[in-house]
């Protein structure tokens, strides 16, 4: 059994869970390198990421690098003496610091890769309407996610799930993957699988607000799963036509009805309950929703307070 000296580096809540499985399990965290705090809110009070409130909880050595290939932070990592690094949801590293540890560095990516390859893997196996998506553990080489797989664990994405209930699945099973690569990696008996090049493969752009509005002329099973690909973030958006007003609109869950009807694209139809838009062969009925300035709503909240215009339309 290999005596394991590991630097972990990560920074959102997705990362923590599997930073708390490796201290639980009692494996040898020599530092913690996390983004470094950012101000925020309106005090613009600093920030901690959710990796170093745990990591400071534990009492484990922290690095906040801005500049991962500045020599004064490559000289304090070297003198960790590390032998393996575990990357999740961080950012790229330089070849000189995925390099540095004898037995590699190695990521753990919320996808089955090759497929979404990215920065949203999440929110595009959801948009794309995917059945099923997993975790994946590779050593890092020079491209974004493009390494030798370690292993690899399948889920089902159930019909309704949203990006937020996903995540916290894939966070749980994504641990459990990284206690189960570490322990290979201990034991000595590690083989790796090079990813398929020869295939079509399915990208998890970065998202913005292009890819993030939208449109009311698609498939209607495209927009329900957009919306629950993108909630509960950065969420859905459209423009909102109503009387005078062009509003962004941010839609966080609805469902779809298939109905035959000969409503205009985007016409919205309200009851004293719902807020339902036409689309090609049904409606799309929103059950959660927020105007600006305004907090997140159910519909029936939303029109005890608000009138739609009968010629209220989404663009």
């Amino acid at each position: 059994m290999k005596e394991l000296r590991i630097v972990f580096m990560g920074t959102p809540d997705f990362a923590v869970t599997t930073l708390q499985s490796l201290v639980e399990n009692n494996y040898n965290i020599v530092g913690v390198i996390t983004a470094p705090d950012k101000p925020a809110g309106r005090g613009r009070k600093l920030n901690e990421s959710a990796v170093k409130q745990y990591a400071k909880a534990q009492g484990l050595y922290i690095m906040q690098p801005t500049n991962l290939k500045a020599q004064s932070f490559i000289d304090e990592l070297t003198t960790l003496k590390a032998n393996l690094q575990i990357v999740v949801a961080f950012r790229m590293l330089p070849k000189v610091v995925w390099q540095m540890p004898e037995y590699g560095t190695f990521n753990l990516h919320a996808s089955l890769l090759p497929n979404y390859r990215g920065a949203a893997p999440i929110n595009w196996a959801i948009i794309n309407g995917e059945t099923k998506t997993g975790v994946s553990t590779f050593f890092i080489d020079e491209k974004i996610d493009t390494g030798e797989m370690i292993l690899q664990e399948e889920v089902e994405i159930d019909t309704n799930e949203n990006a937020g209930s996903l995540h916290d699945k894939l966070m749980c099973l994504g641990s459990e993957l990284v206690i189960n690569t570490v322990s290979r990696i201990a034991k000595g008996n590690v083989k790796t699988t090079p990813q398929p090049t020869n295939v079509e493969i399915k990208t998890a752009y970065k998202l913005n607000k292009d890819n993030c509005k939208i449109d009311w002329n698609d498939k209607i099973d495209s927009i329900y799963n957009k919306i629950r690909g993108l909630s509960p973030y950065p969420a859905a958006w459209s423009i909102l036509q109503n009387d005078e007003d062009a509003l962004d609109i941010k839609i966080y869950a609805a469902e779809k009805e298939i109905e035959a009807h000969n409503l205009e694209t985007g016409t919205i139809i309200t009851t004293k309950k719902e807020i339902k838009v036409a689309v090609k062969k049904g409606y799309i009925n929103i059950t959660e929703i927020k105007l600006p300035g305004k907090r997140k709503m159910d519909a029936k909240s939303l029109l005890n307070g608000y009138n739609f215009d009968n010629r209220a339309k989404m663009l």
